[in-house]
This record gives C-alpha cells, structure tokens and sequence, in this order.
C-alpha cells in the first residue's frame, strides 16, 4: 500500500510539479541558471570571506547544504535509479538538476529574503518562514515543518545509517550491529553542537570528500577511456531508445531519474534554504546562486561519477537480478582497483553519511524552531530520537527504508512547490534588482525597504556593511 501511494503520488502530480516549476522559473528569468552561471563561482568565492558572529559565511552554508547533499543519494541512490530504471534514469537525473539549479536559485533566496532573527544572534528561515510571511499562510507552515521533521530528521537518516552500515558490513566485515552503534556515538558528538560545529566540520571534511571523490572517478574514467563513448551512448539510447518506450522502460527510467534526482539534490524540496537562510550575506540572490552550484555539484558531478565507476565496470548486467545498492556501486570500484575499491567506496560514504545525517539533524531541528510555543527540551529530545532511529536503521532493509523516504520527500516537495509557485514573482523582483546593481557596478547591500510591501525582519536587512 506504501509503495502504490508513493508511485502515484509520483507518477501523477510530483514529476508534473517539478518539471512544471523549473521550467516556468528558468524560462521566466531567462535561464538565469546558465546565464550567471559564471557569476556562481564568484559569489562562491566572495561568500567565504563573509560571515560575521551573527551567523554563518556564505561559503559555510554551501559546505553544509553540499554536506547534506552529497552522500547515499550520490552512491546508492545512484545504483538504484540504474537497477530500477535502466542507466537512462542518469539522463533524467541530469535534466532534473539543470532546471532544478534555478528552483534551488529561487528557494534560497526567498529564504534568505524572509529570514528572521533567532536567540542567539543567528538566523533562522526556510519554506516554513517564506510561506507564513511571503503569502501569508498559516496552515502549511505547520504541515510543512512537521513533514520536514519526518522526512528529513526520521527518512533520510535511516536510508544514511542503512547504506553506511551495510557497506561497512561488505567492505570490512564489520556486524552492523557494530557499526551502527559506532556512527550513533559519532553523530552524537557532532549534532548536540549546533549548527556552527556542524559548519566547522563540513568546512573541512565536505571539500576533501567531493575532490577525493571526483578524482577517483577520474581515475577510472582514464583506466576506461575508450569505453566512455559506448556508455554514455546507453544512456541516452536508455533514455529514448524505443525499446524502452514499448516495454515501459521509458518510464521507469524517467520516474528513478526524478525520485534519485530529487533526493540527490533535493532541489524543490526546501531543504537547502533552511541552511541558506541562516547566512550572513550582503543580497539573498547571492546565497541563491551559491546554492544553484551544489545543485550542479551533486548531481551533475558526483551522480555521473557514479553512474560512471558502474556502467564502465562488468558489475552492471541490464534484467539480472544482481547486486544492487551501495554494493553495486563497491563492487563496481573494485573491478577497477582491485580489492581495495570497496573499502575506498566503504570509507566515503561514511564521510559523506556523517555529514549528511548532521545536516538533516540541523533541518529537523530548524521545522521544530518554527513553532515559537516548542518546549526547550523539544531539540535535545529529537536529537535522541534521531540517534535511536539511525542504531535501529541500521538492521532494517532496503525497501522498507526508501519507501518510507520517498513517500514523505514527495509530500514535502509537494507542498514547497506550489508556496514557490505563487512566490516566483517576489523571486523574479529580487533577480531583476540584483541583475541591475552586477550591470551598474552598485553595492550588493541589500536593505529591506528595497522590497516595500514585503513582511521582511528589519534586524536581518538593516545591519551596516562593515558589519559583514
């Protein structure tokens, strides 16, 4: 029953959403995702200078999405979407994350616009924050925050503690019992710090992970050269091939290139912009375009080094009913390397679960802070109950762990999606008065009484320049 409502909730109403969605906001801003693509790269080198005690840089809180980003969804979610959709499925994964670069672009800075001062001088924001003071709404502030709470502080933790568990489990040998309770005393550690430890690690651990990753992809892409035309010719033929469409491959491959795309980069989710709101950043548009670039990073880059490491390797066997998961893509590593490429694939993934099971802690944490009327003891307990769901996972198995994920991430995106629906214009307002202070060579610092009419915190948009 779980996976028929999960199946038609994608099948009927989340795939035409999110196309719908990025299609409109890429068209309607002239592609700005591509246009200012270059421009990415330098506000993500202006953010790592910013940040002040008041809240996190602009660097940060792209390690820190990136960080939540990257991780099952890059290695299992990947081999996934091949065994269930053909390796087509990367082909919708790529254009997912194409369009879903500008919904991110908009969902982040609708974010910060609509940010709020917290106790302690930080920020706090989201879709929770947008939909209560951008439309008003009162209702699915509420509805959204709780299933934020349940997908991302209950769902993805499991599908992380279940991939990084079984993986160890294969590579090292290691009960998962065992391991399982070792990451829950880890993640202790790190979550019961806030989200400033959480920054600090992701600052150091995230770029090492996605470099050392994206060099071994490299690697083997090089020791395979001669074979990448051939599987980056089923891809495509997978992604349009007529056989496909008359034995309904066609649409199993779209429908895991959505679902795996989505929860790879979780763009249209509202995920991110809890992490981005929490910035100190001169225009919400620059923390926008930072976040657009870890949409390009995870599923672009990391995603297709994946599929790659897979489809260059014998491990793939289109209809059998082989390995599958994160053993398929360990597997696959090994038959280039040797040996030692599960245990690589093994260690990685944890790096990456870490900081993405953090990550989702901070976000659950974020849904739970919207509620003014929380107990103070609400955030301690969640954070127990999320290190007692990550031991637990840690035995479940495959399907039981994505179905529960997939069906709550489609509600979440669901109702993210239409509140950045009515919101674009406010969006597109933003996007056109930071496009003409890049083409003036004005100042960046935007003030809320540059959006008259707009519910904006005053204390989040009056800070003087010298302040950042």
């Amino acid at each position: 029953m779980l996976a028929t409502l999960t199946d038609w909730l994608w099948s009927y109403i989340l795939i035409v959403l999110l196309i719908a969605v990025g299609v409109r906001f890429s068209v309607g801003s002239r592609f700005a995702q591509l246009r200012l693509f270059g421009n990415m790269f330098r506000q993500l080198w202006n953010s790592h200078l910013s940040g002040t005690e008041r809240g996190i840089s602009g660097f940060q809180a792209l390690v820190v999405s990136v960080a939540g980003r990257v991780g099952g969804g890059n290695i299992a979610g990947v081999a996934v979407a091949i065994t269930l959709g053909g390796p087509g499925a990367l082909f919708w994964m790529w254009l997912i994350a194409l369009i879903g670069m500008m919904t991110s672009l908009v969902e982040c800075a609708l974010a910060q616009l609509y940010k709020r001062k917290h106790a302690g001088d930080d920020f706090r924001g989201g879709p929770a924050f947008y939909m209560h003071h951008g439309l008003g709404w009162r209702a699915m502030p509420v509805v959204y925050s709780v299933l934020l709470l349940l997908t991302l502080g209950l769902g993805f933790n499991a599908v992380q503690a279940f991939s990084v568990t079984n993986s160890v489990e294969s590579a090292f040998d290691v009960p998962t019992w065992l391991s399982g309770g070792l990451l829950t005393i880890v993640m202790g550690a790190v979550i019961f710090g806030g989200i400033r430890r959480i920054a600090i690690f992701s600052e150091v651990v995230v770029p090492v992970m996605v470099v050392g990753y994206f060099l071994l992809a490299v690697a083997v892409v090089i020791l395979n050269f001669s074979e990448v035309p051939a599987a980056m010719s089923l891809i495509i033929k997978s992604a349009f091939g007529i056989e496909e469409v008359v034995g309904g491959g066609l649409a199993a491959a779209v429908m895991q290139g959505a679902r795996r795309g989505l929860f790879s980069n979780e763009a249209g989710l509202g995920t991110a912009p809890n992490v981005a709101a929490v910035a100190d950043v001169d225009h919400p548009i620059s923390q926008g375009l930072v976040q657009a670039l870890s949409v390009f990073i995870d599923t672009i880059i990391l995603c297709t080094c994946t599929a790659l490491i897979i489809l260059l390797s014998p491990i793939y066997q289109p209809g059998s009913d082989g390995v599958e998961g994160i053993a398929m893509t360990q597997l696959a590593l090994a038959s280039h390397i040797g040996p030692l490429g599960e245990q690589v694939v093994s260690i990685a993934l944890v790096m990456f679960a870490v900081s993405s099971i953090a990550y989702n802690c901070y976000l659950g944490e974020n849904s739970i802070a919207y509620f003014d009327s929380a107990p103070r003891y609400a955030i301690p307990v969640f954070r127990v109950c999320v290190l007692a769901l990550i031991f637990w996972a840690s035995q479940q198995d495959l399907a039981t762990v994505f179905s529960f994920s997939d069906l709550t991430m489609g509600l979440l995106a669901v109702v993210n999606l239409v509140a950045l629906w009515f919101l674009f214009p406010v969006a597109k307002r933003l996007l056109q008065d930071y496009e003409a202070r890049l083409a003036e060579a004005a100042s960046m610092e935007f003030q809320a009484s540059d959006m008259p009419g707009e519910d904006l915190d005053l204390m989040s948009w009056t800070t003087p320049e010298s302040s950042r």
